[in-house]
């Protein structure tokens, strides 16, 4: 039978109606204690302290709930509910306090990696090692983030007993449901391992420049399924973390932030090799994107009509090699067009003319003259800047 509280004035109340504003008010009286503490803690710590503030911020959810938690289920005795509905509240305490038991372990993990990482900063030329720690340590935290919440899950689920299978299959990966579970959950175990490799051997870091089917970026993001690679151009490219496991990709800083940049041209045979060797170093000195570490120019390689030079420069890091090579590109020409237009590339051509009262006449003369005993309609320059 169902309970029922008399109050004078009001008369007969049922008691679920009693209990259930026994535990509202139990709950916003710790919800009020709990803001009035926080408030007075952030107080006496002040805005300086940058770490405590962050502490505070991150633990005030758990830290809420575990009040109101507590307080609710003091209370929970005196309240006038069947024993049923007892149950069932005590029981849903029992789900929330273990959901409180994960949330407070991803928030130290998310802290410990935060106070971890502080010591380490990207924003440097030689950044190696922090790209090294950071990768490392977000793709670990990530990992372990998601196996506590399945663990979380799986215990809650565990506390029900029409679902207590499916928790523990969700532990075990036993049974026809673990089976399905575990296929269902393929492709997130596969990348979660793959994180794993990811954060031991480090193929990939945060900030690192690559180029994956066919696009160069940055590393910008590294979760616990996929990387966020952002290209050149500010789109995103998303890549699931096997794929780094499983195929091949260029990463242009994988020892070290330095890199070397390759500029290639095309110059005629009359081209003065020493003069625009000079003319590169007198570029790389006047530019502050050069690091001082390299700067060469060699002939790599000579055509039929042309010999192909490759002028090198160093920069510390991948976009200002890009920079640098560019503006090393654009003054190169420049040089060419200005000051040795005869290093620019021609083309060589061989003329032939038909004398209708004789045999045939070749011309062929590097100066640029014309053959005297042509006729007049095939006389022409035997070389030319476009034909």
């Amino acid at each position: 039978m169902e309970q029922a509280v008399r109050i004078d004035g009001l008369g007969w109340i049922p008691g679920w109606v009693i209990g259930s504003v026994m535990l509202v008010v139990a709950a916003g009286i710790a919800a009020s204690i709990h803001g009035l503490v926080l408030r007075l803690v952030r107080r006496l710590v002040g805005g300086e302290r940058i770490f405590l503030n962050l502490l505070i911020t991150r633990t005030t959810g758990p830290t809420r709930l575990a009040i109101i938690i507590f307080a609710v289920g003091l209370v929970l005795p005196a309240a006038p509910f069947e024993p049923e509905a007892t149950a069932a509240i005590a029981k849903i305490l029992t789900i929330a306090f273990i959901l409180l038991l994960g949330w407070i372990a991803v928030t130290a993990l998310d802290l410990a990696a935060t106070l971890y990482l502080r010591r380490f900063h990207l924003d440097v030329d030689d950044n190696l090692l922090a790209r090294r720690q950071v990768t490392q340590t977000r793709i670990l935290s990530r990992t372990a983030t998601v196996l506590v919440m399945l663990f979380t899950i799986a215990a809650a689920l565990m506390t029900i007993e029409p679902v207590r299978q499916y928790g523990v299959s969700l532990l075990a990966a036993g049974g026809a449901a673990g089976l399905i579970v575990g296929l269902a959950a393929q492709p997130l175990l596969s990348n979660l391992i793959a994180g794993l490799q990811l954060a031991v051997t480090q193929p990939i870091r945060i900030d690192d420049a690559l180029i994956v089917e066919g696009e160069w970026g940055t590393v910008e993001e590294i979760t616990a399924t996929y990387v966020v690679i952002k290209i050149w151009d500010w789109r995103r490219l998303v890549v699931p973390l096997k794929y780094f496991i499983e195929k091949p990709f260029q990463n242009w800083t994988r020892e070290t932030a330095s890199l070397i940049g390759a500029v290639t041209l095309h110059v005629d045979y009359k081209a003065s090799v020493p003069r625009i060797r000079e003319r590169l170093a007198r570029i790389a000195a006047a530019s502050p994107l050069w690091d001082r570490q390299v700067v060469a120019l060699q002939v790599v390689e000579a055509f039929a009509e042309t010999i192909q030079l490759r002028a090198l420069v160093s920069a510390r890091n991948a976009p200002t090699t890009w920079d640098l090579r560019c503006e090393v590109r654009e003054k190169l020409i420049d040089f060419l067009q200005s000051e040795h237009p005869e290093a620019l590339p021609r083309r060589r051509g061989e003329l032939t003319a038909v004398d209708v009262d004789g045999p045939i006449r070749r011309w062929h003369d590097g100066e640029g003259r014309s053959d005297p005993a042509l006729p007049a309609g095939v006389q022409g320059k035997g070389e030319s800047g476009g034909g």
